[in-house]
């Protein structure tokens, strides 16, 4: 038969759990309604700092996104955050247990203490465990800012412009590092964020070299040995002559970067280097992307096709991105170009910020090692800011692809040409393109590889003044 309990049980009970409660909602206030009014007055004082701070810091956040970008990617405040929220839960775990004990629980029936000893065993590991967590992935975040931004070289924008050299590309046992099979630069202006993405085919011959640079000097006249001496092959060139890259911590980008600066005439800034691996897991970790496959896409080597990609406007998970933006087995070199740099428009118009702190662990653990870059952590608050301006505006591409240039014979004034007149450009409507391509209409236009447009008269996201109309 049950113990009756009386109404004064039932009174101390109803107490002990408020007074759990109250520990819940404001630590420190059950020690100042029924304990140790000094230490409640202490845990309160702290709570309440805490939330004012907090506040404090979303109304900054509001009018100055760059407070918070930098608060988010600064070593020793995430330490500091790191320690606070440890500290935090070691002083709540304290005040529900102190709680617990306020509740005088041998005063109670033997099943109001184990109800009790559950509920405080529930919030005290909800509350204490949350924080913990939150701790952990903000550990997580500091060591994967200081080991992936290592660099501490900061440059300046060149002409209004921030330049970023971005490769992707293949590695194994039978390469010397990474041989990018796409090259982008994106060009960022420093105010607005306003992005323009320049192209370059990885099977480009016969250019010349920044003058002044290591490349130039083996290279005066030009890579122009042949089908051997392409772009992409400047990793292994570079990694067989390492001792003429004296310290240089990656010869193979920086031969590929003083090659880009010849052609383009752009001055490059920094790079962000990503192997397909890496690429993959990097997707997933952030959900995956929605993008306009138009057709059935091969998944595999010719030869060696193992499926396909299916077509629609579909979220694609890491493998089926990939795949979108590497096969080339139904297409050519151009086709694939353009589905990579929708590939880009998608990650910048769909990765918010929110998306990528909630998924930050995740791609912290997807992407260490297979992303490189020379970017320094203490520039990481102003690119998070510009590529926030960059979301939603009109991505221009300008590619030095057939019809317009002859990759074996590139025009390298046309391309500069190309380079200017596509920084002077006034910004494009967003939805509108004023792109006009010989042969077919644009929203109708047959597709190659599934890409608006073929080899002959272009493919649209290869010269595109709204880059999300051309995907």
């Amino acid at each position: 038969m049950p113990p009756v309990t009386s109404p004064l049980t039932r009174i101390r009970f109803r107490r002990a759990v408020t007074l759990m409660l109250m520990t819940l909602v404001i630590p420190g206030s059950a020690q100042l309604v029924a304990g140790r009014k000094e230490i409640g007055r202490i845990a309160i004082r702290i709570w309440l700092s805490l939330i004012i701070t907090l506040v404090f810091v979303m109304l900054i956040g509001l009018v100055a996104h760059s407070f918070v970008f930098w608060l988010l990617t600064n070593g020793f405040m995430l330490g500091l955050i790191r320690f606070a929220l440890m500290g935090m839960a070691v002083g709540w775990a304290y005040l529900f247990v102190d709680a617990w004990r306020l509740g005088d629980p041998l005063a109670l029936h033997r099943q109001q203490r184990l109800a009790m000893v559950g509920i405080n065993g529930v919030l005290c590991f909800s509350v204490v465990g949350s924080l913990l967590f939150v701790s952990h992935v903000v550990g997580v975040q500091k060591d994967f800012i200081a080991t992936m931004f290592g660099s501490t070289k900061v440059t300046s924008a060149h002409d209004g412009r921030y330049n970023v050299l971005l490769l992707g590309g293949d590695s194994g046992s039978d390469r010397w590092g990474l041989r990018p099979d796409s090259l982008t630069v994106a060009s960022i202006d420093e105010d607005t964020g306003k992005t323009i993405l320049f192209g370059l085919p990885r099977n480009m011959t016969n250019f010349p070299f920044a003058k002044g640079s290591i490349m130039h000097e083996q290279f005066p006249k030009g890579y122009n040995c042949g089908a051997a001496c392409e772009l992409n092959s400047l990793a292994t060139w570079a990694a067989d002559h390492k001792p003429l890259f004296k310290g240089v911590a990656n010869p193979g980008v920086e031969a590929t970067q003083e090659a880009v600066e010849g052609i383009t005439g752009l001055k490059i800034n920094y790079y962000a280097m990503i192997n397909l691996q890496g690429f993959r897991n990097l997707v997933t970790a952030v959900g995956g992307l929605t993008l306009n496959v138009r057709e059935p896409i091969p998944i595999g080597r010719i030869g060696d096709i193992t499926g396909y990609v299916k077509p629609g406007i579909r979220k694609l998970n890491g493998f089926e991105t990939l795949w979108y933006a590497r096969s080339r087995a139904a297409a050519d070199d151009y086709s694939r170009m353009a589905r990579q740099k929708c590939v880009m428009n998608a990650m910048l118009q769909q990765l918010s910020p929110q998306t990528v702190i909630l998924h930050f662990e995740k791609i912290a653990k997807a992407t260490t090692g297979l992303i490189s870059t020379n970017l320094p952590a203490s520039e990481l608050d102003h690119f998070a800011e510009l590529a926030l301006k960059a979301r939603g505006q009109a991505v221009r591409t300008v590619s030095f692809v057939p019809p317009i240039i002859n990759t074996g014979h590139p025009d390298i004034g046309k391309i500069k040409g190309m380079v200017t007149s596509a920084l002077k450009d006034k910004p494009a409507t967003k939805g509108t393109s004023t792109k006009k391509t010989k042969g077919f209409t644009r929203g109708t236009a047959t597709t190659t590889g599934a890409s608006k447009g073929n080899i002959h008269t272009g493919y649209n996201a290869n010269d595109s003044s709204d880059l999300t109309d051309a995907c």
